[in-house]
């Protein structure tokens, strides 16, 4: 878990200290470079056909952690209501996720196969 430190009686919220995970400092701005994510991987969404199965999905988890980051500014409360690990992890997990968007864009899976399958290629066991 985390190592926090209470900010203040006014501003009622923690600064982070250590994710006390090894190799991954905090991130000092967690909501810009995610809400920066998020917006590549819905413009890159976008280009997608709508019926696509991996755009709906994806597009409507993004679509919810956008409101929650435009909802909240305190990252314990981001933390939880996200319930994906820390918010550092998040980061990580959305930058995979733009990544595999764009991959995604690049070889269109969403489009039929260049040739028709061998019979029984799909089938298992033989």
């Amino acid at each position: 878990m985390a190592t926090w430190k209470a900010a203040g009686d006014a501003a009622k919220s923690a600064i982070k200290l250590s994710t006390n995970l090894t190799k991954l400092e905090v991130n000092r701005n967690p909501h810009h470079v995610l809400g920066s994510l998020y917006t590549k991987t819905l413009r890159a969404l976008a280009k997608m056909p709508q019926d696509y199965a991996y755009r709906k999905h994806t597009e409507a988890i993004l679509n919810d952690r956008v409101s929650q980051l435009k909802a909240t500014t305190d990252l314990q409360l981001l933390e939880k209501n996200i319930n994906c690990g820390q918010i550092e992890e998040v980061v990580i997990q959305a930058q995979y996720e733009l990544r595999l968007a764009r991959h995604l864009l690049e070889v269109k899976s969403w489009e039929g196969l260049i040739e028709e399958a061998k019979p029984n290629q799909w089938k298992w066991p033989m």
